[in-house]
């Protein structure tokens, strides 16, 4: 494990620029649930299990048509527990980091919960794969609009039931959603995701201008939904880089692939604040 994680400093330190490529397994050290398996999912959430429900289930846009006070308890928990989450000191030790280098860094993640730009991660260098809880839109995406959830403070009962009043589309008056993409999500408004895209390939391409070093460091990413992974490995191969994943169980598949949690693979690679 040492000459791996040797091989892992190495690359970082001679790198320009850095790419962090983060799945649920970036918030574990938090104390966030990453939601690995129907278990974990029902530890979380024991009414999903009470109603024999698994996270792909539950995670579908239809809950807001068919049950919308279940689908604002799920969504509305899932919010202020993000809210109240401190990030754990990884994310500064990885902003550290960055702010070392030429070109700084770029996040691309498939969380939710905006713990990046909560830890100072810079807005303009974030791309959230699967939108973000602090941003909402129209169920019938009546005008093609996304908002801040900044406001919205959501009551849920004893029977885990979200209390009226629950965000309403400040167009149309239909029901507000998370703008995130679900399970069989087809009315995803994706345009502040299709920005950030399209400011990550911008990133991307001024580095290969100008021969930039990339080293691409990939947390917590596993292989149920395999978006950052394909992600991580794509990038890497283009730029010609070791791909470095940091995962406690499934590091393989990686040139090099560090078997542990986040904050402790920050100090293993000797990347200290």
């Amino acid at each position: 494990m040492q000459e791996v994680i040797e091989r892992a400093r190495e690359e970082i330190a001679k790198a320009d620029a850095i790419l962090i490529t983060a799945g649920a397994g970036m918030g574990v050290d938090s104390g966030l649930p990453d939601f690995r398996g129907v278990e974990g999912f029902w530890r979380a959430y024991p009414k999903a299990k009470e109603l024999g429900l698994r996270f792909e289930e539950m995670a579908n846009p239809q809950w807001f048509e068919k049950d919308p006070a279940l689908a604002w308890a799920f969504y509305g928990h899932r919010l202020h527990l993000y809210r109240d989450t401190v990030p754990h000191r990884g994310f500064e030790i990885l902003k550290k980091l960055s702010n070392t280098k030429k070109y700084k860094s770029f996040v691309f993640t498939s969380n939710v919960d905006g713990q990046f730009q909560k830890a100072g991660f810079d807005e303009a260098h974030i791309m959230e794969c699967h939108g973000s809880i602090h941003h909402l839109q129209c169920i019938q995406n009546c005008q093609g609009k996304i908002w801040s959830a900044e406001d919205v403070e959501i009551e849920i009962d004893e029977d885990f039931r979200a209390q009226e009043p629950l965000p309403r589309c400040p167009d149309c008056g239909a029901l507000a959603r998370p703008n995130i993409l679900m399970f069989g999500d087809w009315g995803w408004e994706s345009s502040r995701t299709d920005a950030q895209s399209r400011r990550l390939q911008s990133w991307l391409a001024m580095l290969e201008d100008e021969g930039a070093k990339l080293a691409v460091i990939e947390i917590g990413a596993g292989t149920a939904v395999p978006t950052v992974r394909m992600t991580s490995e794509d990038i890497a191969r283009h730029f010609g880089v070791p791909l470095i994943r940091i995962n406690p169980r499934e590091a393989h598949g990686a040139q090099i692939g560090l078997e542990m949690g986040t904050v402790e693979a920050m100090e293993e690679l000797g990347i200290r604040n």
